[in-house]
């Protein structure tokens, strides 16, 4: 099969699940917008306004200015299960907190395995290898604090994408690519905030967070004249702790998130532009309506340090022109001493014709490690360090 009708194949098949897609134009390695973790999979894939947590890598790498201590943390998911093939994505992560730099630093692993294809000549079905397809991404960070209520974070990121491991006949390229990307994020968690009209202190109850993630050059698999853009995205998410008191926690999380990917396949501009222009080449209606709204909430029953039990529910949507995605999300988690588990169920089958899609029953496993935080911070909105 040629190089070039596979990538289109691996592009349809992300196309299900990731809006890239569009009538004039496309972004590249999708996988960088999956939801990575169980905990924000549980909460509709809204966590950029709660990051609290080492995935906050990817929601908000800014959140992490606000944490202690060390975590690592690992999540698998089988894929598309309704497609019932060789899909998995897996993501390890690790932060750290060290005083001497005054904040945190972190790394992640992403790996999304497309499962073993047969290589085929251009001009018959004889098989003449078989190779692994994936893509992968190593992402390194640093978060630190402006002030008490002001975090910073920031990603470089090394992605690889191998949708074959050599060309065919006379194509040009081996469908083997490689480049690099940014993230750029901040938060603001304040200590105190009095809101106005009725005079109530909610401090340390909610945050703001904004992430700018996947900034990077085009991606080229066969040559510079065919690159395609990667998925830069904007992330803008609310997080609210409703009830906290001794053994009751209660988050509100809202998430709303635009891809910053020209329409036009005419257009050249660099990726820096097209933060610009993705935001105007339709009427101010159709881009509003391009924006993805997501939502959750998490309930934590127990004592911070001792034994902690979650449950999360939440809702996604995209609108209908602009990809159709439409889900509800359930998750539960325990944390115990340094030790925690989550997992996350996705459903479509609530909504019409949604038991036959690709995403329905996606499962979500994580497993975690975390210590010398400061044991409060394990039920959501940290205070500080």
């Amino acid at each position: 099969m040629k190089i070039v009708l596979r990538l289109m194949m691996i592009s349809m098949l992300f196309g299900i699940f990731a809006r890239v897609s569009y009538a004039q134009g496309e972004a590249a390695v999708p996988f960088l917008l999956l939801a990575p973790d169980s905990r924000a999979g549980g909460i509709g894939e809204s966590g950029s306004g709660l990051a609290d947590n080492s995935a906050a890598i990817f929601w908000n790498p800014a959140g992490i200015a606000f944490l202690s201590g060390t975590e690592v943390s690992i999540t698998h998911s089988n894929w598309l299960p309704q497609f019932n093939l060789d899909l998995f994505y897996d993501y390890l992560t690790y932060r750290q907190y060290i005083e001497d730099i005054s904040g945190s630093i972190t790394a992640s692993l992403t790996y999304m395995n497309f499962g073993e294809f047969n290589r085929t000549s251009e001009v018959g079905p004889e098989v003449l290898g078989v190779f692994r397809s994936f893509d992968a991404a190593l992402t390194l960070g640093y978060a630190t604090k402006l002030s008490n209520d002001w975090g910073i974070g920031f990603n470089l990121r090394l992605i690889r994408s191998q949708l074959s491991d050599q060309p065919t006949g006379e194509e040009q390229g081996s469908g083997v690519a490689t480049s690099v990307s940014f993230d750029i994020a901040t938060m603001w968690r304040p200590e105190k905030f009095v809101l106005p009209l009725i005079d109530e202190d909610i401090g340390g109850k909610f945050s703001v967070g904004i992430n700018l993630s996947n900034l990077g050059p085009k991606i080229t698999y066969i040559d510079q004249a065919q690159a395609d853009p990667i998925p830069t995205n904007f992330r803008l998410g609310f997080a609210y702790k409703v009830i906290d008191d001794e053994f009751n926690s209660l988050i509100y999380t809202l998430d709303f998130s635009k891809l910053l990917v020209s329409r036009d396949s005419s257009n050249s501009d660099e990726f820096y532009e097209a933060l610009f222009t993705a935001w105007g080449d339709e009427s101010i209606s159709n881009e509003l309506r391009d924006i993805v709204t997501s939502m959750g909430l998490e309930y934590w029953y127990g004592t911070p340090g001792d034994f902690l039990f979650a449950l999360r529910a939440g809702f996604f949507y995209e609108d209908p022109d602009y990809g159709n995605r439409k889900f509800v999300t359930f998750g539960a988690g325990i944390r115990y001493d340094i030790y925690g588990f989550d997992f996350s169920y996705l459903t479509t089958s609530v909504f019409e014709g949604g038991e036959n899609h690709p995403l329905n029953d996606t499962l979500r496993f994580t497993v975690l490690i975390g210590w010398g935080a400061v044991p409060e911070s394990t039920r959501g909105l940290p205070r500080g360090i």
